[in-house]
């Protein structure tokens, strides 16, 4: 499945809601085989077709253990490929495996709730590359609140929801909601109200 730019609702929502009703994560010691610092610069590559078919169909797994199809690869399994994608490459950029590849890698990263460390690595790793116009500042703004929400401290996005009896709300208060609306922008994203409209539609179709 590829994801388009903006992406759609039922991808976001199943990268939003992932976290609903967590708001902290078990304190694992970092992997052993964890992938080198977020500060090392991958060098310049071409295009590499074998990579971005590889984590096109690892998104399509994801997606249908997501969507209920039990698949035999965990995201345990998913992340750890990720791990050894990072250590070779750095973040995979535009350059290297397409918008779509590189939204593949980030979906991946999402769920990777499971290995907060690796998962606050791949932000350090995508935050470059989106400095270098290399990856999706939308992404970046889903994964910076998904690791904050994952640690129980406000987002700055609002792009972490959770379903309550009344509808849709953030998982953990914003933070300095006033400029909420220009950070959202600059990211690309939607409004707030227009997010939220999106999400009482998910949620209204979770409860039937």
């Amino acid at each position: 499945m590829k994801l388009p730019s903006p992406l759609t609702v039922p991808l976001v929502a199943l990268l939003t809601l992932a976290a609903c009703g967590t708001s902290s994560r078990p304190a694992d010691d970092p992997p052993s085989n964890a992938p080198p610092a977020a500060s090392s610069t991958p060098s310049p590559a071409s295009f590499d077709r074998v990579l971005h078919d590889e984590l096109i169909a690892m998104l399509a797994r994801d997606q249908a253990d997501r969507e209920g199809t039990p698949q035999s690869e965990s995201d345990q399994a998913r992340t750890e490929r990720l791990k050894e994608i990072l250590r070779s490459h750095g973040w995979p950029t535009f350059a290297l495996v397409g918008e779509d590849g590189g939204n593949a890698a980030w979906a991946i990263a999402q769920h990777s709730d499971q290995d907060p460390t690796f998962q606050q690595l791949a932000l350090d790793l995508l935050r470059a590359a989106v400095a270098a116009r290399q990856a999706s500042p939308g992404n970046l703004a889903y994964l910076e609140d998904r690791v904050a929400v994952g640690r129980g401290e406000p987002q700055g996005y609002g792009t972490q929801i959770r379903c309550g009896p009344d509808g849709p709300v953030p998982t953990t208060p914003i933070t300095d909601e006033q400029g909420l609306e220009r950070r959202r922008a600059e990211a690309g994203l939607p409004t707030l109200a227009s997010y939220l409209a999106e999400m009482t539609t998910i949620c209204a179709q979770d409860a039937n």
